[in-house]
Formats: C-alpha cells, structure tokens, sequence
C-alpha cells in the first residue's frame, strides 16, 4: 500500500475570500504532511479578495496563487481542477487545520476502494473555550459538518475534507457554478448515481472552528437554504404549489427531530441541552422563513 501511495501525485485545492491569516496557519500544516513532500502540490485561488493573499502564499514552498475572477468558491475549485497536475485531488477550506497525516490517510482510503469516486473525511469541530462553549458552538458542532451522515445517508462529501480522482472529475463534470451553496452534495451525488464509490475516512481528518454568534448561524442557514432552493426549482418536476404546501406543512414544530438532536454526547449537561434545544427551533424557523422569502421570489445569496 505504501508504494502505491508514493506514485500517487496530489493537487490540495483551497479556494480563499478574504481569510489570509487563517489560510497561513492552513498553509503551515500544509507543509508539515508526512506525505512525500515531492508528490504533492497546493492551488491557492483567490476569488476576488481585498487582503494580499498572493503575499501570503508567497511564504510557503508548496503552494501556488491563482486567481478567479467569478464569484463563488465552486468556480474557484474548478478553475484550481484545471490548472491541478496531480492524479488526485484534496480540497480543504481555508479555515481548516488539517492533521499531519491527512494527506496519507486521505489518498490510502481513496485508493482502496473499489471504483472510488470520492472520501470525505472527518471534519473536527472546536471550540474557542473548550471548558465553556457557547451555545452556537455546541449547536454547530452536532449540526454542520457531519461527514459520516453525509456520505452515509446522502452519499456526498462537504469540500472542507475531501478526496477524489482527477479522472472522476473529468467523467461527471465540473462543480455546478450556477450554485451559490450546495454544489458539494450536487456533485457528490452525480458520482455517486454514476457508479462510484463514496466513503467516509475518520483517520483523515481536519480541525475546523466552530461558528460562535448567531449571525454567523443564521448566514450559514440562509445560504444552505437559498442553495437548496435553487437547486430544487432546477428540477423538471419541480412544482411551485407543491413547494408552497411543503412549507406550510413545516409551520409544524420540529420536535421529535429537536429533541434527538439534544441528545448527542457532545452535550454534556441540561444547561447545554436546554440552550441548544432553543436554538433548534430559532434555526429551523429562520429556515422556513428563509424559504418564504425564496418562494416570493427572493434571490438566493452566496455569502
């Protein structure tokens, strides 16, 4: 298995808008990859930012700016595709940590596989104040980022962890553009109803900060949900009506789904439970609100 990885040469991709101090502590660890440091290359595209971020790629030997000028962080991960040399490709985010040996347990898992499309690997969630999160933080990590459900039940991979075949790229095309959220699970379920192979890595995996206020929460949701729709009403069967009685069925409280959400090991007391529990219910109401917006013909919104 060890020969097999060191032929394998890897493009790690990061798109980047305006983070430069965070992609340089992403840059960093980078560097430090038990992997053949001779068979790996990073793509750094900037995507319209006002930060110097070429000065800041600039500082490691690995990476390499590029620039596009589209908005969106899925047209910057294909225009990074096209320019990518290697056979396999990572794609991180520029607010991830990834461990040491992410980069070898990623390409270990992918070549293992039988027909292998795409591995998601585990996304770890922290906090700023481990002994006392915040109640958005502790909502954020049992929410957002679950790789295992994902590939699991949905069968895709967010790109803040994943691995893939330049090849498979190549087979079922590009990431949707037209997306501003959601292009992740488009394209991951194009390889999956293709024929590939879809898995989980938890070995390979990346540390990510939990989001701490509810703006952020709620800029999070709307873009989810505004990608949803935009992706839904793509569909040849997709129906107005049937859209707007769906969100009249879900005035409904959520609260059997609400409260096996709760009940996670990530929380840890009834304080924790009760503050989150609160926060289920204002995050799936600004969902449906979010939805009625769309539904009056509201654009979606990429950031």
């Amino acid at each position: 298995m060890k020969a097999k990885i060191e032929n394998c040469s890897v493009s790690v991709i990061i798109p980047v808008f305006n983070d430069s101090e965070r992609l340089q502590v992403c840059l960093s660890a980078l560097e430090q990859q038990t992997y053949p440091s001779d068979r790996y290359e990073v793509l750094v595209v900037d995507n319209g930012s006002t930060e110097d971020i070429e000065s800041a790629v600039a500082n490691f030997p690995h990476a390499r700016f590029i620039h596009e000028p589209q908005p969106g962080s899925y047209a910057a991960r294909n225009h990074g595709t096209t320019l990518a040399k290697g056979d396999i490709l990572a794609f991180i985010d520029s607010d991830c940590t990834p461990a040491p040996d992410w980069l070898e347990k990623g390409v270990a898992k992918l070549i293992g596989l039988p027909k292998g499309g795409l591995v998601a690997g585990r996304v770890e969630l922290y906090y700023q104040n481990p002994k006392h999160p915040t109640a958005v933080e502790l909502f954020d990590s049992i929410t957002f980022l679950q790789q295992q459900k994902y590939i699991e039940q949905d069968h895709f991979g967010a790109t803040a962890n994943l691995f893939t075949y330049k090849s498979v790229i190549e087979s079922v095309g590009p990431f949707n553009t037209n997306l501003k959220s959601g292009g992740d699970a488009e394209w991951g379920n194009r390889v999956y109803n293709q024929g590939y192979t879809v898995a989980y890595a938890d070995d390979s995996w990346v540390a990510h900060p939990a989001r701490r206020s509810w703006q952020e929460i709620y800029k999070k949701v709307v873009r989810i949900t505004g990608g949803g729709h935009d992706l839904h009403s793509q569909q040849p069967m997709y129906s107005p009506l049937r859209s707007w009685i769906k969100l009249l069925q879900d005035l409904k409280p959520p609260t059997r789904t609400a409260l096996q959400q709760v009940n996670n090991e990530r929380l840890s007391n009834f304080h924790q439970k009760i503050k989150v529990l609160g926060l289920i219910y204002a995050v799936y109401y600004a969902k449906v609100w979010a939805r009625f917006r769309l539904q009056l013909g509201y654009s979606s919104q990429r950031q």
